[in-house]
């Protein structure tokens, strides 16, 4: 077992990607445009410039910071009045925080809504470490927002697991060189997924059962 977990949020410890993938349908209809079905898979996991670039390449007529804004506020309202949490969630925190494997959540999401998901949630405390796409220049899938979420746990990359459910968070993942896992949400994973990622398991619950067999 390794020294650090660091875990993605949404689509990985909370089921809302169907959430975000509908507020971007919603923003599209608030600033009339068309429902693009690719858009969704590819702005999944990115965060800071590169989702604004993600944005404007598939809606260059808007304002590519209110698009995003628009979306984000729209997921932020709908969690107020739950927070969905996925198989294996608590399971797998409280194992790891239990046998001294520091934990850190690594997210595109601002740090204030990070903290009131998880806080509300009840599993904040048990995190060492919470980092935000906003504290790093370069959001996934380049490497930032894990380095910094390894540096501010004590570890080297290669002595934490990071587990992600999307292309741009394994991409982050594996460039950081950090033992990269991939739980599929919404995206199944292609050939490139597959050749990046170090494991691929069906949820975080099938994640516990091999590491209590040492698999992983």
């Amino acid at each position: 077992m390794l020294k650090g977990a660091i875990f993605d949020m949404d689509g990985l410890l909370l089921d809302t990607e169907r959430l975000y993938c509908q507020g971007w349908i919603e923003a599209a209809k608030a600033f009339r445009q068309p429902i693009l079905a690719e858009f969704p898979r590819a702005v999944c996991g990115s965060g800071g410039k590169k989702m604004l670039d993600i944005v404007h390449e598939h809606y260059p007529e808007v304002d590519a910071a209110a698009f995003r804004d628009y979306c984000l506020h729209w997921v932020e309202d709908r969690l107020q009045r739950e927070i969905p949490e996925k198989p294996g969630t608590r399971e797998i925190l409280c194992f790891f925080h239990e046998h001294d494997v520091k934990l850190a959540v690594a997210s595109s999401t601002r740090l204030d809504a990070i903290k009131d998901s998880l806080g509300r949630l009840g599993v904040l405390p048990l995190f060492d470490a919470v980092v935000s796409g906003q504290q790093v220049e370069h959001g996934k899938p380049a490497p930032d927002i894990f380095l910094l979420a390894a540096e501010k746990i004590g570890c080297a990359p290669d002595e934490c697991y990071v587990f992600e459910d999307s292309a741009n968070g394994i991409r982050a993942g594996v460039a950081a060189g950090c033992r990269t896992i991939m739980i599929p949400d919404l995206i199944e994973p292609d050939a490139e997924l597959r050749s990046l990622a170090d494991d691929i398991y069906g949820s975080l619950s099938e994640v516990m059962e091999a590491v209590l067999e040492g698999k992983i």
